[in-house]
């Protein structure tokens, strides 16, 4: 019997069949239970245990190997994990994927799924009339699941039988009689398969029919299964080439990982197969030895036994291999970007909520401590330096005389309009087409008041800077200390906004108290001192009227500078939930 081009474009449906049944069910999965686990992910410690559990929990939920990694690799991208944290959970990856590997061999070869499959597509299908979204994609994971089992029986039918086709057996033959060479030979099919594949699940089903088939023996089957570790980490490498250098470490770290875990395994190859082996005959299976059948159980057991004994070898090796990573892709600083462009928000930050939330609050803060801070302190003739500094304020005052000549508009065009636009775009898209929790979704709206009030700062900020310029050198000393005020009061809430981001858990909380406290004087208004000292100047007729209109508009805007400096400190700064403002 031959086999001819009809049986390989079968073999083919089968296995696309197959790959279709289990992105449908991955898919499924994700919409189900995606939030948590991407929750879970980003709030994970630096514990490596914690990591490594988190890794397998989130791929035995999901079921997919190459979703968790991509899943990492992308939180890597924007800085939500750290490169030892990533290695941790990828490694928990590899011993979760095993789990596909049992459903698999026990649905697969033990039980025949065949002939309750299509009742269980019509059951899934029912369940897609829901109109509660969870049981809508219960029934889209019901219909995932039996397809992939109907691929895997088409596949069993589609991969020739050796009885019925002896000539495979001959082919066959030059590639499995050459020792420890056929090893490696398979262990590159295994990587070849599942680089154009992209699914290590595709593969392992390919190679437990191969052996279930009796095309290749126990021994070349496991090389597959290496084979296949060292495929799947193309996945998260592909992903990586456009994304920044954290990225790319976590990929490199990926396949760095599971190559060690490769090489460590051949130098012990037979020995460790002869401990699976007599695992298998312990379980009450049959030695994979001597009966084809008994491979299947053998392979997922050396699959388990192999990833669970790799992470526990490297494990204490989790810092060194980030080491050697980092040596290898060294660090690509995004301020080499130009001074308009964004330095965080890039296409790949939009496939999850978390990765958009983080890049937003990252670009705005990077915004906000950068040019809001330049171009409010020097539009009031302030170093910026002098406000980080110890140095009193009234003598940073005292020494403002110099005229550093700044274009407030110039800066604002060339140094926020652009980022500000970008942050705003993205937001704005990310809260249309991304599945946001309420929570989340005020986040974002944060996020965007916090931005929108730069840009009121901006303006504010050029009103007070023309008249600083002619008052601070007016004849009238009266008028020029009541601009030194407004300065005083300016510097003092950056210097405590400054000290209150770079500070730690419990500076922190001194400097928020202080930050309440500014905020609660610039909303007393009319009622405040600087107001009461301006009035007695209009009063006692010491400023003439046009002047004394100035002074109080100034006020009010010095006020309203330091309530939304604030505002934007605790909206980007603050984890209390104070915020947004009733007027908002």
């Amino acid at each position: 019997m031959e086999y001819g081009f009809t049986d390989i474009l079968q073999l083919f449906g089968a296995l696309g069949l197959f790959l279709f049944g289990m992105k449908v069910m991955s898919d499924a999965l994700m919409d189900l239970a995606g939030d948590k686990m991407r929750k879970i992910l980003a709030t994970m410690t630096s514990n490596r245990f914690l990591g490594i559990f988190t890794g397998f929990f989130i791929t035995s939920i999901i079921q997919s190997s190459s979703a968790t990694t991509l899943m990492v690799v992308s939180f890597s991208n924007a800085s939500l994990l750290t490169l030892t944290e990533s290695i941790s959970v990828i490694m928990g990856a590899n011993i979760g994927t095993t789990i596909t590997a049992w459903l698999i061999t026990i649905l697969g070869f033990k039980v025949s799924m065949s002939a309750i499959a299509l009742p269980l597509v019509g059951l899934g299908f029912a369940f897609t009339f829901a109109k509660k979204p969870t049981i809508k994609n219960w029934g889209i994971f019901i219909i995932g699941f039996s397809i992939l089992f109907i691929g895997l029986q088409f596949l069993k039918d589609a991969v020739p039988d050796i009885k019925q086709n002896p000539e495979i057996l001959e082919f066959l033959t030059q590639y499995t009689d050459l020792g420890f060479w056929s090893v490696l030979i398979f262990l590159f099919i295994g990587t070849l398969l599942t680089v154009i594949i992209q699914s290590s699940s595709a593969t392992m089903a390919l190679t437990l029919i191969m052996t279930a088939q009796g095309w290749i023996p126990f021994e070349l089957a496991a090389a597959m299964v290496l084979g296949e570790n060292i495929g799947t980490t193309i996945t998260a490498n592909l992903a990586a080439v456009v994304a920044n250098y954290h990225a790319k470490r976590t990929a490199r770290a990926h396949l760095m990982f599971n190559i060690i875990g490769v090489i460590w395994l051949l130098i012990v190859f037979y020995p460790f197969l002869k401990l699976v082996g007599r695992v298998a005959e312990y379980t009450g299976s049959e030695s994979p030895y001597l009966s084809a059948a008994a491979i299947p159980v053998a392979i997922s057991l050396f699959h388990t036994i192999f990833n669970i004994t790799n992470t526990f070898l490297l494990l204490w090796f989790i810092k060194p291999i980030a080491r050697v990573v980092e040596r290898i892709v060294p660090i690509k600083l995004d301020v080499l970007k130009e001074v308009d462009e964004p330095k965080f928000l890039t296409k790949d930050i939009t496939k999850y909520p978390e990765t958009l939330i983080v890049s937003l609050e990252n670009e705005s803060k990077f915004l906000f401590k950068n040019a809001i801070f330049e171009i409010v302190s020097h539009a009031l003739n302030i170093h910026r330096e002098d406000i980080k500094s110890d140095k009193k304020i009234k003598n940073i005052v005292k020494e403002s005389k110099e005229d550093l000549k700044t274009k407030v508009d110039e800066l604002y065009y060339t140094k926020v309009k652009n980022i500000y636009g970008q942050i705003i775009s993205y937001a704005t898209k990310g809260q249309s087409r991304l599945k946001l929790t309420e929570e989340q979704n005020n986040h974002i709206s944060e996020i965007k008041v916090a931005n929108r009030k730069m840009i009121e700062i901006i303006r504010n900020v050029h009103n007070l800077s023309r008249k600083d310029t002619i008052y601070n050198t007016s004849d009238n000393k009266l008028v020029q200390k009541e601009y030194k005020k407004f300065k005083k009061r300016i510097i003092k809430v950056l210097r405590v906004i400054y000290l209150f981001r770079k500070g730690d858990e419990e500076t922190k909380e001194q400097h928020f108290e202080r930050l309440l406290k500014l905020k609660n004087d610039a909303m007393l208004g009319i009622e405040g001192q600087s107001n009461k000292s301006i009035n007695k100047l209009i009063s006692e007729n010491l400023v003439t009227v046009d002047i004394g209109s100035t002074l109080v508009n100034d006020n009010d805007n010095v006020n309203d500078i330091i309530k939304k400096l604030i505002a934007i400190a605790e909206l980007l700064y603050s984890e209390k939930d104070t915020l947004l403002e009733k007027e908002e």
